[in-house]
């Protein structure tokens, strides 16, 4: 890499820079220090924490889990897409597996994500040479580790993220004024990814639990955060990625390697409950998200990454961006829409069982008169976030509203224990049972004795872990990558678009599914996700019921009724043919699973190599 590529991807050479009090929500209040000079930012404990928070503001905003990353990145899968027609260089390619290499919605990310690589390798260098670190106090040499350590775990944040869409990316894990070459080459992902991972296991040392930290809800990691990480980056180092030698699939002959650490990893935060462990209410996980009351006394959210100041640079569009559908003339102004839920994902949930399916799907929308109205199948949003959760000014035309994202649950650490459980040992133990388990029942509150039988074979255990990561994990930026590591990713799609062509035809599964649901306006409750869908104002009766009978079947709406196109909304064009909507239409198995390294980068440094297919 050259200077001015470092100067744009690697940026913040001078630690000044890392000096930076821009906080989230909870951050612990900093003051700057009067000085640059490392030798006086990392000889105290207050600066080096203003170093670390620096650290973590590349986590934020636009360009980082405040929007691009975190609504962009993830899709397509067979859960969400982003809404509206395609465009090469534009957010609906990065949706449709047709990104150029100028798209500006990968270029900003991925300079976002090397800056946070370099401000932790500055971190990484001058905390353990500090004389705090070495002979401070006890007190002293016990936070100073702690920041060691989430400096650690920050670099393999931004390294994973950089690795699970680009692939074998440059790596450095010096400061860019240390490195032996300013134009570094593309890294095997194999050997970045093992040294995260050995770094993970210092840092999870390092950090205490999240009971141990007297200022817990400052959104900075802790150790279930840190082995919950290990875990999840495990688990991508043992499944398949896009070889770029040979242009395939592979995951290496050693994975049972990795599954073991993800194994016990996971099983350490198992038995740690009074730290993490499983919200009794799903919606209260992301209502959470929304507002300074937490509403997770169990701690199920074991990192998020905080947004907060109503800025492009440390707030988050989510609930504005997507989320459910508010029309800009009602009380509530505009809001929520960039994300389409799969029509055939409705149909996943147990339609009268799963409490998860109105949490996370916007059934309905909003409208001028601030009422709520059934969307169409094909025109469902992501519904996890919502501006009316959180404390908006109705007057306001802000974009920001501070709502965090969830990049850990431990609901995540009780199916990656199963799945690893079940991969290591050839069938599933009951521990991993139970794992699976606990997260269905939560589901199905209020059924519980009623939840899917457990395959307890290798095969049928699998398939069923890859079920419920699908409806646990909608719109959560998961599936995406759980599809390429389990290299089922092209499969998905093609199976997909099976099942929408059954729903089109009214076959199979989708037989009962109503061509028209005919609606009024009703109230919009603000209440819970359940309740409201279950109190939308149909023909016909209980909307769970109305959701699979065939009902008049004629586009005639009864008197005081709109009609609603349900199985009518969706067709062959729209939602497969079409190259503007048509679910995932660019992408080309063991091409696409990454996407094209930015152009000016690959411009300012001819080390690199573009991905295969781009």
């Amino acid at each position: 890499m050259n200077n001015k590529f470092i100067k744009s991807a690697l940026m913040v050479i001078a630690v000044g820079a890392l000096s930076i009090t821009t906080s989230c929500k909870k951050y612990l209040d900093v003051q700057s220090p009067s000085t640059s000079s490392p030798d006086v930012v990392f000889e105290s404990t207050a600066n080096t924490n203003a170093a670390i928070i620096a650290v973590y503001n590349r986590l934020c905003g636009d360009n980082g889990y405040g929007s691009r990353i975190s609504t962009l990145f993830g899709l397509t899968a067979d859960d969400f897409k982003t809404s509206g027609s395609y465009s090469s260089s534009d957010r609906r390619g990065i949706s449709m597996y047709g990104a150029s290499s100028d798209n500006t919605d990968l270029i900003n990310p991925f300079l976002q994500l090397y800056a946070g690589v370099e401000r932790a390798n500055i971190c990484i260098k001058f905390i353990p040479a500090s004389k705090l670190y070495a002979n401070g106090s006890e007190a002293d040499k016990t936070i100073m580790k702690r920041y060691y350590g989430e400096a650690l775990t920050l670099r393999a944040q931004f390294l994973y993220e950089l690795i699970r869409n680009w692939g074998d990316v440059p790596a450095s894990f010096v400061p860019s004024a240390d490195a032996e070459t300013l134009y570094g080459p593309n890294v095997d992902r194999n050997k970045t990814y093992d040294q995260m991972i050995a770094d993970l296991k210092i840092a999870e040392d390092l950090v205490p639990w999240r009971s141990g930290i007297t200022e817990y809800g400052s959104f900075r990691y802790t150790k279930g955060a840190i082995k919950g990480l290990r875990a999840r980056i495990a688990l991508a180092r043992g499944g398949y990625s896009l070889r770029s030698a040979n242009h395939t699939m592979e995951r290496s002959a050693d994975y049972l390697t990795y599954y073991k650490i993800a194994f016990d990893e996971c099983l350490d935060i198992m038995n740690h409950r009074s730290e993490h462990s499983l919200n009794p209410v799903y919606e209260n996980v992301f209502k959470t998200l929304h507002t300074t009351t937490r509403y997770d006394d169990a701690h199920e959210l074991m990192f998020e990454v905080a947004a907060f100041g109503g800025n492009a640079s440390t707030d988050s569009k989510l609930g504005y961006y997507n989320g459910i559908r508010f029309n800009s003339a009602s009380t509530f102004g505009s809001g929520g829409g960039g994300m389409n839920a799969i029509p055939t994902y409705f149909y996943e949930f147990d339609v009268t069982k799963d409490c998860r399916r109105d949490v996370t799907i916007g059934v309905f929308e909003i409208t001028a008169t601030s009422k709520k109205i059934i969307n169409t199948l094909f025109n469902m949003t992501d519904g996890k976030f919502r501006k009316s959760w959180t404390t908006f000014n109705n007057s306001s035309a802000a974009q920001t509203f501070g709502v965090n994202w969830p990049m850990l649950r431990f609901a995540d650490i009780l199916l990656m224990y199963a799945e690893a459980d079940n991969e290591i040992n050839g069938a599933p133990s009951a521990t991993a049972v139970n794992a699976l388990q606990e997260v269905q029942k939560r589901a199905y509150a209020g059924f519980e004795g009623q939840i899917p039988v457990t395959p307890m074979d290798k095969n049928g255990f699998f398939n069923a872990i890859v079920k419920e990561r699908l409806l646990e994990f909608g719109g959560e930026g998961i599936r995406k990558y759980d599809l390429i590591r389990w290299n089922l990713l092209g499969s998905k799609f093609e199976e997909t678009r099976t099942k929408i062509r059954a729903l089109i035809a009214g076959t199979g599964d989708y037989i009962n599914v109503p061509n028209y649901i005919y609606a009024k306006e009703g109230n919009y409750l603000l209440g819970t996700s359940v309740n409201e869908v279950a109190t939308l104002d149909l023909y016909g009766g209980v909307p769970n019921n109305v959701f699979a009978s065939p009902g008049l079947n004629t586009s005639t709406a009864p008197s005081g009724y709109t009609t609603k196109n349900w199985r009518k909304a969706v067709t062959e064009e729209n939602s497969i043919t079409s190259t503007s909507t048509g679910i995932a239409f660019y992408f080309e198995a063991n091409k696409k699973e990454l996407f094209p390294y930015p152009k000016t980068t690959l411009i300012e440094n001819p080390s690199m190599a573009q991905n295969f297919g781009y």
